[in-house]
């Protein structure tokens, strides 16, 4: 059974992935949406969830399942919120090796780089968050 203490634990790292997913999108393309909080929120999440679970593994080959995950879910994301909603969040057709206008090999590249910054950052977080809980709680999290 999922304990109360974890969801808090997960809830709040969900939160720092949206946030800095929106961030990264702001910087990168200058604009976002709103969306795109609930997408990096559970991109940070399965990111975690692979560094954390796989932590025996190398790096590189860690990264490799995170770029394939976070792709995974902006192509599924994307199908849903610009293919069948047509909202026009993001649009990927005009570049190489698209896939549906949805996902490309050039972004999923660049999240093989961010990944190596993000695994251990989930790990700063989960640790930092975990404290919080506790100072806050005082019940003991994983």
């Amino acid at each position: 059974m999922f304990k109360k203490k974890n969801l808090w634990l997960h809830l709040c790292l969900f939160i720092i992935g949206g946030v800095g997913y929106v961030l990264i999108e702001l910087m990168w393309r200058r604009r976002s949406h709103v969306s795109m909080f609930f997408v990096g929120g559970l991109c940070f999440e399965l990111m975690g969830m692979i560094h954390t679970r796989l932590q025996r593994w190398a790096l590189p080959l860690r990264c490799g399942l995170c770029a394939l995950a976070v792709s995974a879910v902006e192509l599924v994301s994307g199908c849903i919120l610009n293919r069948w909603l047509r909202l026009g969040v993001w649009d990927y057709s005009e570049m190489r090796f698209h896939l549906l206008g949805q996902v490309s090999l050039g972004y999923s590249l660049l999240w093989l780089l961010l990944s190596a910054f993000a695994c251990p950052l989930y790990g700063l977080c989960r640790r930092w968050v975990s404290r919080l809980l506790l100072s806050r709680r005082g019940a003991e999290l994983p």
